[in-house]
């Protein structure tokens, strides 16, 4: 009886344990990179499964490459950024957009949208507090929140401001959206919580492996 217990306990320990992409999460696109790029604080490997919410960064002198259905994002040196299911979320750097699927970028208050599902093939760069949209395939429409959080005026009126193919358009981050926050780096923003709950089963299973064998062997045919 004691041994099942046991069984039971370190089953639940190494739920604990494990991350919840280990437990049946479907990954979202698929990293190509051939070194320097680095997945919520960890060195990847190419052909990395990539799963929403994961914070990516790419070093000096390194690129990457992001496939999912319908899209694929060119992550360009020295940029930060967190990838969502249809938007990636750049802090800062560049990234070039090819999508079929309405696939978004947004930086800060400003979400950089196609204007229709087909195929469109857009650049986005936040360098120095300077937003710089081009549109080389298909056109872009520029979305904004006012610094209170809600749509502005003439995004409300206009539906936002489009940048026609072969055009480019830039914004001060700033002005649009107010003071910077600070930046973010994927090599020191290890998600705490995983840490907090992996030391928490790693003592639960420490503890069972030395507390787990104290109670009396099994019966065997020898001993009464």
């Amino acid at each position: 009886m004691s041994v099942s217990i046991t069984r039971c306990l370190l089953c639940w320990a190494m739920v604990v344990i494990l991350p919840l992409s280990l437990l049946g999460q479907t990954p979202s696109a698929i990293l190509h990179t051939q070194g320097g790029v680095w997945v919520n604080g960890f060195e990847a490997t190419d052909s990395s499964a990539i799963f929403a919410g994961d914070l990516l960064e790419t070093k000096p002198g390194f690129s990457a490459t992001l496939n999912l259905e319908g899209s694929t994002i060119q992550i360009q040196a020295e940029t930060v950024g967190k990838f969502q299911d249809d938007l990636f979320a750049l802090d800062h750097g560049s990234v070039t957009v090819g999508t079929s699927k309405i696939y978004k970028v947004r930086v800060r208050c400003i979400t950089i949208v196609p204007v229709s599902n087909q195929w469109t093939q857009y650049d986005v760069t936040d360098v120095n507090g300077n937003v710089q949209v081009a549109a080389h395939k298909s056109d872009v429409r520029i979305e904004h929140e006012s610094k209170d959080k809600k749509p502005s005026p003439d995004a409300q009126e206009s539906g936002g401001t489009i940048v026609h193919e072969g055009e480019q358009k830039s914004y001060n981050e700033s002005e649009v959206c107010g003071a910077p926050p600070e930046v973010t780096h994927a090599g020191t923003s290890i998600n705490m919580k995983w840490i907090a709950a992996g030391a928490g089963g790693a003592g639960i299973l420490i503890w069972l492996l030395v507390h787990g064998g104290g109670g009396k062997s099994p019966i065997s045919a020898s001993t009464p």
